[in-house]
């Protein structure tokens, strides 16, 4: 995390940070990483005593437009009309589709620690007047503005384009309107029929006032106009947004050339990809934000995104996968590396503060949070489908020791999520069903090196049993290696074994999840071929 206090250590006096969403529809996961990274960069900056606002807004005076068209929340009759005058399509009690889809992302945010000093909406904005003068300036320097776009994007705009879309005073649609005239005091405007191909314009022409919520800036100037009307300082951004000749540039030069001042401190960051691929719900490409807010807990949801630095892109696929017990586990390597404890494999510098930006209270004790006891994900998520076991119990047993308070807290906040991993996004392999009334009839497909193993298995247990998933993964190589066979025929003969079946759950796990001398039995069943037949049965 040496970016965002190398960050807060290079600005002086008081600082507006300020992010925004357009509320076009259901909001994929991907799209918290903006409000994650800003305020951690408000946490680096009060740290260092710095007076800071941040600032969270709305852009719902933007028209519906193609990013909804391909998601189900799109309205056919309603495209082109700003996202703020579309009626809630859901009986929840929003007073828009805007209201419904923004509410319902930012109702994340108190949860993950997220709490922007203000939220503003345009469509509450531009009825107060506050962006008439931003208004009045780029209809006089329209040439100007349209310059910008040639120079800087290659957008070559007609020599009777104004930079304003104003709301049609006979269809309410404002994506479909083009602004010819500007007298000083009102626009000449059409509502084209074929000026998009995502929304229909009526046809109507007049002339009309373009203040007090008639008619609203382009992105571009708006964003421009946004960074004046509110003093913003900071205002980091996607990669899709900073790229040459993109959005940001042409923002940045309007902010100078039109409005006469500099822009904010740009923190560009990279996307969240599925298989390579930016997340786009619009393009269903990507896990809602609020359903995946509802398996993984605030503060591995802040690792998520914190782990790696914000020019780095992020890899997540968690449906049907095991992408969520490996993002508990790294977070667990983090803690423990934090606390001065030896953890596997090589670990990324500056884990320290990842750890302590992921931490949900920015006044926490870093150092007792890291010490914490955390039961790992996947041992949960087994035990949960072991009947009659004692999941605290069996937590206590694997510390060595009672559970504080707030390991308590941890243990019940984990065996929430899992219960929510495994009725959601887990993979088949992680469901299982032990087969305890006798040997699977599918393990007489042992052959004689496994039976070796887990013969060798059995005795190496009944020697000594192994404490914990990590333990019992170590047992299971360790004996894999002195029957000179491979990892893979290892477990397969353990899934067998115990399963019925050539897969599942990672070994350790599943064994840790097991009485000691229930594993030993079934694994001395398995040595000597001791197969149940047709008395298999399945008892989960």
């Amino acid at each position: 995390m040496d970016w965002a206090d190398e960050l807060a250590a290079s600005v002086t006096g008081p600082q507006v940070i300020n992010d925004s969403k357009t509320p076009s529809g259901t909001v994929h996961v991907g799209s918290l990483r903006g409000p994650v990274l800003l305020d951690v960069i408000v946490r680096a900056m009060r740290a260092r005593g710095l007076e800071i606002t941040y600032l969270y807004g709305v852009d719902d005076m933007d028209p519906m437009d193609a990013q909804a068209l391909l998601t189900p929340d799109a309205v056919a009759a309603s495209m082109g009309k700003p996202l703020a005058h579309i009626p809630d399509q859901e009986p929840d009690g929003h007073a828009s589709y805007a209201r419904h889809h923004a509410q319902i992302f930012i109702d994340i945010f108190a949860g993950l620690g997220i709490r922007p000093d203000r939220y503003y909406w345009m469509s509450e904005i531009y009825p107060t007047g506050e962006m008439d003068s931003f208004i009045r300036t780029a209809l006089d320097k329209a040439a100007l503005v349209r310059d910008i776009y040639r120079r800087i994007a290659n957008v070559q705009h007609p020599d009777t384009w104004h930079p304003l879309q104003v709301v049609c005073e006979n269809c309410g649609k404002v994506g479909t309107t083009i602004v010819t005239g500007w007298d000083g005091e009102r626009v000449a405007y059409q509502c084209r029929p074929n000026l998009v191909e995502w929304a229909t314009g009526c046809g109507y022409t007049g002339w009309t006032s373009p203040f007090g919520g008639r008619g609203k800036l382009p992105w571009n100037l708006e964003w421009a106009a946004q960074w004046s009307l509110f003093g913003v300082t900071i205002e980091p951004c996607g990669k899709d947004l900073a790229t040459a000749g993109g959005s940001r540039d042409r923002s940045d030069a309007i902010a100078r050339e039109v409005f006469d001042r500099e822009p904010p401190l740009n923190v560009p960051y990279e996307f969240v990809n599925i298989g390579g691929k930016k997340m786009s719900t619009s393009k269903g490409h990507g896990a809602a934000a609020h359903d995946v807010a509802e398996v993984i807990p605030p503060e591995q949801l802040r690792f998520f995104f914190l782990r790696p630095k914000p020019n780095q892109a992020v890899e997540f696929d968690p449906d049907g996968t095991d992408a969520i017990p490996r993002l508990f586990d790294e977070f667990d390597r983090f803690a423990a590396a934090t606390a001065g404890r030896e953890v596997r494999g090589e670990i990324a510098p500056g884990y320290e503060g990842t750890f302590k930006y992921s931490l949900l209270d920015p006044g926490a004790d870093v150092a007792a949070e890291a010490a914490a006891f955390r039961p790992a994900f996947a041992h949960l998520a087994l035990l949960l489908q072991v009947p009659n076991v004692d999941i605290r119990a069996r937590v206590e047993a694997e510390k060595g020791s009672p559970l504080t308070e707030r390991e308590d807290q941890i243990l019940d906040e984990r065996v929430r999520a899992a219960k929510a991993w495994l009725e959601t996004y887990a993979p088949e392999r992680a469901r299982l069903t032990v087969r305890r009334d006798g040997l699977p009839e599918e393990a007489g497909a042992l052959d004689d090196a496994q039976r070796r193993y887990v013969a060798g298995l059995a005795k190496a247990v009944e020697m000594g049993a192994p404490v914990g998933g990590d333990r019992w993964q170590d047992a299971i190589f360790s004996a894999a290696t002195a029957a000179g066979i491979e990892p893979k025929a290892a477990f397969a003969a353990l899934y067998l074994a115990f399963l019925g079946r050539p897969n599942g759950p990672r070994a350790g796990w599943l064994l840790a999840s097991l009485e000691p001398e229930f594993v030993v039995a079934r694994l001395r069943e398995a040595a000597a071929g001791d197969r149940a037949g047709d008395r298999a049965g399945a008892v989960s």
